[in-house]
């Protein structure tokens, strides 16, 4: 008898999932539900080229519309899952319709948190988060503004490069004491930070803001100290939170997202989970983690996609991302803590440079600012927990592909 398998969240692990349920061989029914009209699209564009112009939304796109059609794969856009009925295998619809289904993907991801700020419902204060959103702000930048991010994140730096770079006046509030503090180590932030400034983009620190200020529009931005700061355009990036409504709805275990095994299954057999929302075993580190990151939403949701159709193997992906603020590229692997002893390659003022996190003389992370190359070079050894000598790590001269010579992995004399 033919299954049928229903992803629900058409973003890149559900995008991802369906093809490689195809790949694999599944030929039962395969149904993705997206809450947007719009067909799975690639998210890092947003904060970035979308808004400078430099591609077009449709260029965003994981799949053309004829993908889904020649692979047999249904699209239910413009649907919301409200729980899944974990006896009757059926996935529950807002609008009442339910699905028969024998297994389900949820890859619902994130949402943005929305701070408890009066004025955030005013014309010209925005979100980011999908495309309709990056249209609706690249449209404002267009116009000119005086631009203010609220949050000191990934995104809102991201956007901030992209809004200077259109020639807007850019301010960025952060409510804690560092921007970028909590994605990079302090003195990799700081350098960012103070590269920012000098491109232009005003950054305060320790910023509370009480409220979003206007008539029938924003006009300002007032903090507690009594300090007014004029916008036209407000973007609210404090973060975001996984969207957990259909596994809490369906009895399914969540903690800091959708609590999975090493084979992206629930608690519930048959149900699974993958990507942002996803709270996964951590290989390169004690406990648990929940990665928001573009390589992991892509190879847990395919990861999940094996598991579902028989071919488990345990996802122990390392970790890694990357950031692009305006010309700089950052890239970060592996499981980095403040305690961890670092070795330099470069200086931090440089603008180009990597830094190698030890912990008991293991090679756990690695952070390039301007090097690619190294990042992705340094994860091998990150991967398979190699000691390498710093004064190699440390020399620009030692090719790291070299170090793999005289490193001694982990547990071995």
């Amino acid at each position: 008898m033919t299954e049928t398998y229903v992803v629900v969240g058409a973003s890149l692990a559900g995008a991802r999932a369906v093809e490689a349920m195809r790949n694999e061989g599944f030929d039962g029914r395969i149904i993705l539900v997206g809450a947007e009209y719009h067909l799975p699209y690639d998210r890092p564009p947003l904060s970035k080229e979308v808004i400078l112009g430099s591609k077009d939304p449709g260029d965003t796109l994981l799949h053309k519309s004829d993908f889904y059609s020649r692979n047999d794969i249904e699209l239910l856009l413009g649907a919301r899952a409200r729980r899944i009925d974990t006896h009757g295998r059926r996935v529950e619809l807002h609008d009442g319709v339910s699905i028969q289904a024998d297994k389900v993907l949820l890859c619902t991801g994130t949402t943005p948190r929305r701070p408890e700020i009066p004025g955030l419902d005013l014309d010209g204060v925005h979100f980011l988060r999908t495309v309709d959103d990056a249209i609706a702000i690249r449209d404002r930048m267009r116009a000119g503004a005086a631009v203010v991010i609220l949050g000191g994140g990934l995104i809102g730096i991201e956007l901030a490069a992209s809004a200077l770079q259109l020639g807007n006046q850019v301010t960025v509030l952060e409510r804690s004491d560092v921007v970028l503090g909590r994605v990079l180590p302090e003195r990799i932030a700081q350098c960012l930070v103070r590269f920012h400034v000098e491109q232009g983009v005003r950054m305060v620190t320790g910023a509370k803001v009480t409220a979003v200020e206007g008539d029938h529009r924003v006009r300002r931005v007032t903090m507690d100290n009594g300090t007014h700061i004029e916008a036209d355009l407000v973007v609210v990036g404090v973060g975001v939170a996984p969207a957990v409504d259909v596994a809490v709805n369906s009895g399914i275990e969540v903690d800091n997202g959708i609590v999975v095994d090493e084979f992206c299954e629930t608690s519930v057999p048959g149900v699974y989970a993958a990507g942002d929302v996803a709270s996964s075993p951590c290989n390169y580190d004690s406990g648990r983690i929940r990665l928001e990151h573009w390589q992991n939403a892509q190879n847990q949701g395919i990861a999940a996609a094996r598991s579902m159709v028989g071919r488990r193997e345990p996802y122990r992906d390392l970790p890694w991302f990357w950031s692009d603020q305006g010309q700089t590229n950052i890239q970060v692997a592996g499981r980095l803590h403040p305690e961890d002893h670092v070795v330099w390659r470069g200086s931090p003022e440089s603008m180009q440079f990597t830094a190698f996190h030890l912990r008991d003389s293991v090679l756990v992370g690695a952070v390039g600012v301007n090097q690619r190359r190294e990042v992705r070079m340094a994860m091998s050894l990150i991967d398979r927990r190699a000691r390498p000598e710093p004064a190699l790590l440390s020399d620009p001269a030692v090719d790291l592909r070299s170090i793999d010579d005289v490193a001694t992995p982990a547990g071995q004399q």
